[in-house]
């Protein structure tokens, strides 16, 4: 069994996640379920063909929350003792043509975000930035094409 590696802000989004779906949601598409059932012939009641999928949807997606949860590997960034570029990293990142910065950090899967600046661990961008250390460039394959970076810092915080 593979682990997930996750931030502790990571971990506790998806128990949210998973508490909001066992106590608020499933409970609610069961009350669903039951007055669609009550509307008479299930063969032709669109009502509960949509409160099934959804119930199924909710499922499906409590089961891989707590699959996820029980392999979680919790890392604390500020715990990470390397100057290399791994998970959890902080990076600035400095364009060499445009001379632009950006700083992303390196989380988990489910955490990811790029409009907040957190990169997925398996992202390709990730992936081309991982071992890297200050004063690297690493050349970055965006859809617009190849950018070259310069690794200004990494920072474990």
């Amino acid at each position: 069994m593979s682990t997930v590696p996750m931030t502790a802000r990571g971990k506790q989004k998806l128990e949210e996640e998973l508490k909001q779906l066992k106590t608020v949601e499933r409970p609610q598409v069961i009350q669903e379920i039951a007055t669609a059932r009550a509307h008479g012939d299930l063969s032709e009641n669109a009502e509960y063909d949509a409160a099934k999928e959804k119930q199924s949807f909710i499922e499906g997606r409590i089961k891989e929350l707590e699959d996820k949860i029980a392999r979680a590997q919790v890392i604390d960034p500020r715990e990470v003792r390397t100057d290399r570029i791994v998970f959890g990293a902080t990076v600035e990142l400095k364009d060499c043509d445009t001379e632009e910065t950006k700083t992303w950090q390196i989380v988990g899967v489910d955490e990811s975000d790029v409009k907040l600046g957190r990169l997925s661990i398996e992202s390709p961008v990730a992936r081309q930035l991982l071992t890297k250390k200050a004063g690297d460039v690493v050349t970055v394959r965006v859809p617009k094409g190849e950018v070259d970076y310069e690794v200004v810092s990494v920072k474990y915080e």
